[in-house]
């Protein structure tokens, strides 16, 4: 965090503090809206800590991808999956966008990712009445999680990332069909979810600091070795 302004720092530690708080609300009797707007702040924090670092449109498209995914925390719980789900396309449309504008030369070996994450997607629930809704959803996940391991940020943070939001929600398809719907199933599907998120903003973040340092707002500094200013004649 260095090098963070203290704003954006304590808003990351906030960040931290609900996303892992949340597992919490699963245990309490809290209202209905009260469990959606802790669910939905761990990312929408993350919205905020990535627009306070923004210094370039694409600092911007970045905390854009965490509004995105802030909407469809929240309304998974108050419209159902399919408006839940189509938050979360539109933040994998942006994301793409995004790491395509960073792509580096190199293999597209990560493009064989996108058909293995939508047939898997396809096959895994019961009811096949909504297996190409999900397998269409699956193909914007698997182009962003494939254009992020083409982009120039950092594997460790933002490809994980994107790898974690993937199988995150492979387990939430799973689900819907031979997995059971248990304590360790939640936890696998929240914590890989909220993590990657937070991989990814603080790893793109910090890259686009890098592309964009910020400007200084100082005078420059007269010569030292300068001579007496003129005086009247």
């Amino acid at each position: 965090m260095q090098g963070m302004s203290a704003v954006a720092r304590w808003t990351l530690i906030a960040s931290v503090i609900a996303g892992v708080g949340y597992v919490a609300t699963w245990a309490l009797d809290l209202p209905p809206g009260v469990e959606t707007a802790w669910k939905g702040a761990g990312v929408a924090l993350l919205t905020v800590h990535a627009a306070l670092r923004a210094r370039s449109p694409d600092g911007w498209l970045l905390a854009a991808v965490m509004a995105f995914g802030a909407g469809g925390d929240v309304l998974l719980e108050t419209h159902g999956l399919t408006v839940g789900a189509l938050s979360f396309l539109l933040g994998h449309v942006v994301a793409s966008a995004l790491y395509l504008r960073h792509r580096k030369p190199g293999p597209w070996l990560p493009l064989t990712l996108i058909p293995v994450v939508v047939g898997i997607s396809f096959l895994l629930p019961h009811d096949r009445s909504g297996a190409p809704g999900i397998a269409l959803y699956s193909l914007f996940l698997a182009v962003m999680a494939a254009t992020a391991l083409m982009s120039r940020f950092p594997l460790k943070t933002v490809g994980l990332g994107a790898m974690m939001f993937v199988v995150s929600d492979l387990l939430i398809f799973g689900r819907l069909g031979p997995l059971p719907d248990n304590l360790a199933t939640g936890l696998a599907v929240w914590g890989l979810y909220y993590f990657g998120q937070l991989l990814i903003c603080l790893g793109a973040a910090r890259e686009l600091e890098s592309l964009h340092p910020a400007s200084s707002r100082t005078a420059a500094p007269v010569p030292s070795d300068a001579g007496p200013a003129p005086g009247p004649g």
